[in-house]
């Protein structure tokens, strides 16, 4: 664009002092002609750096999902291809689910022999408190017999064998109640402890019910979302286990976000909202409207590592660190696709001397031509 100006300019000195020699060419007129452009020049290029920031290191990054089975077990089906798109829930694979199956119907039998238990111990309540009230029944009819015995013989009209039997035979009585007591109160104990209205073994056994049919369940894996899978390798015939280290697969979503990095002097008057334009090389010919979402005001070299050594400002200079800027292209461009990892040149355009925005504008649409020329032998 430089280039663009002062060839215009020089066209209209040829014009001016050669072709209709309006000015005389002297010292005065060929110096302020000469230094005159240089000045101007080099005001409009850096106030255009402040009130239209450009970055020459824009990337689209694409949301990178990295598939982690979350049972272990033999892969029987990978109906997927690499690098073709599906969409969300769609099948990336299958694991042998035998095992889970299996384990489901054991816990099923499980389940059905707890609630049969549950329902032999309310039959065991009933009868121990039947036993109970049949017990206590006898001990006071035991209990009247040793009454009047005694009254007896102490009238000397008794027979005192017999009062030592009626006693023998009450404490007998009142054993037998203790032990139907200890059976019922057993019995209530187990009853009474539940989870959500169930008896706790019952609940216990409908958890483990729950996560074998959960892990049945997660034998067939599925997009999380609209995209591609990368670099495929998975086969029938693989073990896979639910190890973060060792993912089955990758998977790139459709979603993406555009971050343009900008030297930290270039982003005083950008704010939130402000326009954006955007040149990717994958899109040649193509200037894509955005806006700015937000400025990323961190990077690596404002963090310290935690360590017993104190910080290294280091002999060889630090390469100066950029903020990012998150651009979100608008909705006329937002069906275009953009490749992940594709690279361009962007400008943003702030509220301040919008006049002379129109020069940013021309760059960025003479690089998005530029984009073209495939500049190799």
């Amino acid at each position: 664009m430089e280039l663009l100006l002062l060839g215009i300019y020089a066209f209209i000195a040829w014009l001016i002092f050669s072709k209709f020699r309006l000015l005389p060419w002297n010292i005065i007129t060929g110096s302020i002609t000469i230094v005159l452009p240089i000045i101007a020049l080099t005001v409009l290029v850096l106030t255009l750096n402040v009130i239209a920031p450009s970055s020459e290191d824009v990337r689209v990054i694409r949301y990178v999902v990295q598939v982690v089975p979350q049972v272990r077990g033999r892969v029987i089906e990978v109906p997927v291809t690499g690098n073709t798109p599906v969409h969300k829930g769609d099948v990336l694979f299958k694991i042998d689910p035998t095992p889970f199956a299996l384990q489901v119907k054991a816990l099923e039998a499980q389940l059905v022999n707890a609630q049969g238990s549950a329902n032999k111990r309310t039959q065991d309540l009933v009868a121990a408190t039947a036993k109970s009230t049949a017990v206590r029944s006898q001990i006071d009819l035991a209990t009247r017999r040793v009454a009047e015995n005694r009254e007896l013989v102490a009238h000397g009209a008794g027979d005192r064998f017999a009062l030592e039997q009626a006693e023998a035979t009450l404490k007998s009585l009142q054993a037998d109640l203790a032990g139907a007591r200890a059976q019922e109160a057993q019995v209530r104990a187990l009853l009474g402890a539940t989870v959500d209205d169930d008896q706790a073994e019952v609940a216990q056994i409908r958890a483990q019910l729950e996560t074998a049919k959960w892990d049945l369940s997660q034998t067939t894996v599925v997009a999380p979302a609209d995209g591609v899978v990368i670099n495929l390798q998975l086969r029938p015939g693989s073990i896979v286990t639910p190890l973060l280290q060792n993912p089955a697969m990758s998977f790139v979503e459709n979603d993406y976000q555009v971050i343009a990095l900008f030297d930290q002097n270039e982003l005083r008057m950008v704010a939130p909202g402000d326009e954006a334009e955007i040149a990717l090389k994958t899109i040649p010919g193509k200037v894509l409207k955005a806006q700015v979402v937000s400025i990323v005001w961190a990077q690596g070299q404002g963090q310290l590592t935690p360590g017993g050594l104190l910080p290294l400002t280091g002999a060889e200079p630090t390469p100066p660190g950029r903020f990012a800027v998150r651009l979100e292209i608008l909705p006329e461009d937002r069906d275009l696709f953009l490749a992940a990892g594709a690279r361009g040149h962007a400008a943003i355009y702030t509220d301040h001397i919008e006049e002379i925005q129109i020069l940013r504008k021309v760059i960025i649409r003479v690089g998005s031509y530029v984009n073209y020329l495939v500049l190799k032998v």
